[in-house]
């Protein structure tokens, strides 16, 4: 687990806060509700998961408290500096500690609505954490253009300055730097975008006191800086404003999950044997959590299989894909216009092996699915034959990664670790008791139209 503790000193009267923020850190517990569905011959079937997607939000909220009652004591520091120095840069950064005091309010609420769920609402409440983010945004913005005005079409006024002043100020700059660290570590991994504005909003604080310092000190030394800092606070918060709002207003407008996520969702798809193609992943956020849509051509046959890989491409993709909500799979059998039959053998001239797993050689034909003659005819070495142990399971992996879609073979693995391994992926396992290649590939059982083989098992004859 991340070590959330801060190590950097911290002002006198913080010291105990800062505490509490350690120990809240540390209790993090990360987690996420899984679910899916399967779609087999336009049959859906739901697979709820374990759910302890809720297991962030409490230390979430707490922060957001915490959040809150920091934007209090910037607010009483900052506002009692403005009235005995009557700085336009401080009165701007008061008016800006306002608006986040509002924002924080906001953020702990749409926190602890967005776990409800109703009937109006099944789905739940997750997109009021963007709400509130985009809320902050625009408070943001509200803030930005209240110091513009002041700073512009503002009487100006004379500066009160005393050390007092540039102290309290160096103090309402380390405060939301240590807590923005704290803060934003927190939103990362309970992933709440709420609590990632709200961090970025105490970090727009840091630069902005920082601006006021400058502009202090340098009416210290007779130089008027107090306007041109407001304006330079100005843009930094408008900046800040403006990416808040629109990481907000994609979610709602349900835009994409981004490319690297969707990228790293198919490749665990296509890691499943049974999974032949992927036609269509799309994937969106609500909140923190994620929800992913695909459908995918299959080549399990029967819905008892289809929701053996549905359920393992769920699981897969949960445990790598972090705050996933929904996984939905619809699953289509596949239609083409050959198939695969893999066939051992003991040498290159056609002579079929008994021995699934010593085979040293395996040949691979293509054969259309409507007529049954065969397209292409190959040969291929064993790369496993040699190893001393769990050959036949390797070599079962291995044919799984060369497409096959049919085996036939002398020796009667169906009962046993490849033949599972096999027909768990859709690949139909034929037992019979013939010498040569012709022999082995004669009078397959009928061809479905989707391409795949008719019966989990065909035994032609005992096996000798």
């Amino acid at each position: 687990m991340a070590d959330y503790s801060l190590a950097d000193p911290t002002p006198a009267g913080l010291t105990s806060a800062m505490g509490r923020f350690h120990r809240a850190g540390s209790a993090i517990w990360r987690g996420h509700i899984r679910e899916g569905s399967a779609k087999m011959a336009g049959k859906p079937s739901i697979q709820p998961m374990s759910d302890d997607r809720d297991s962030g939000t409490p230390l979430a909220k707490r922060v957001a408290l915490y959040s809150l009652l920091v934007n209090l004591f910037l607010l009483g520091l900052n506002l009692a500096m403005a009235a005995f120095s009557g700085s336009l840069a401080l009165m701007a950064e008061t008016a800006h500690n306002l608006a986040d005091l509002a924002a924080s309010a906001t953020v702990w609420i749409g926190l602890t609505l967005s776990q409800r769920k109703s009937h109006s609402f099944p789905y739940g409440l997750y997109k009021v954490e963007n709400v509130a983010a985009i809320i902050v945004g625009l408070f943001i913005f509200l803030t930005a253009y209240e110091i513009a005005r002041e700073a512009l079409f503002g009487a100006s006024r004379e500066v009160v300055m005393h050390p007092a002043i540039l102290a309290g100020v160096g103090i309402a700059a380390l405060v939301p730097w240590l807590f923005s660290r704290y803060e934003l570590r927190i939103a990362r991994a309970v992933n709440s975008p709420s609590l990632m504005a709200d961090a970025k909003e105490f970090q727009a604080h840091v630069l902005s006191s920082g601006v006021v310092f400058a502009s202090l000190l340098g009416q210290w030394i007779g130089w008027p800086l107090d306007w041109p800092a407001a304006l330079l606070i100005v843009l930094w918060i408008v900046h800040a404003g403006w990416e808040t709002l629109i990481s907000g207003m994609r979610v709602l407008l349900d835009a994409s999950l981004d490319a690297e996520t969707l990228q790293r969702v198919r490749r665990i798809i296509e890691r499943q044997p049974a999974v032949v193609e992927v036609r269509s992943l799309v994937g969106r956020n609500a909140g923190r959590y994620r929800f992913l849509e695909a459908e995918i051509g299959v080549r399990a046959q029967g819905l008892d299989k289809a929701h053996q890989v549905s359920h393992a491409i769920e699981s897969e993709i949960c445990s790598e894909i972090p705050f996933v909500e929904r996984v939905l799979i619809h699953m289509e059998p596949v239609s083409r216009e050959a198939v695969r039959i893999a066939v051992p053998l003991t040498d290159q001239t056609g002579t079929v092996s008994r021995h699934f797993g010593l085979a040293p050689y395996f040949a691979l034909t293509n054969r259309h699915v409507e007529t049954g003659r065969a397209l292409e005819q190959l040969i291929v070495v064993n790369p496993f034959a040699d190893h001393p142990k769990g050959r036949g399971l390797e070599v079962a992996h291995w044919l799984l990664e060369q497409r096959v879609d049919v085996v036939v073979t002398p020796d009667d693995i169906r009962d046993k670790g490849p033949g599972h391994a096999l027909s768990d992926a859709g690949v139909t396992v034929i037992v019979r008791d013939v010498r040569t290649l012709a022999e082995a590939t004669r009078e397959l059982p009928a061809l479905g139209e989707t391409g795949g083989v008719v019966g989990v098992s065909y035994p032609n004859t005992a096996r000798a």
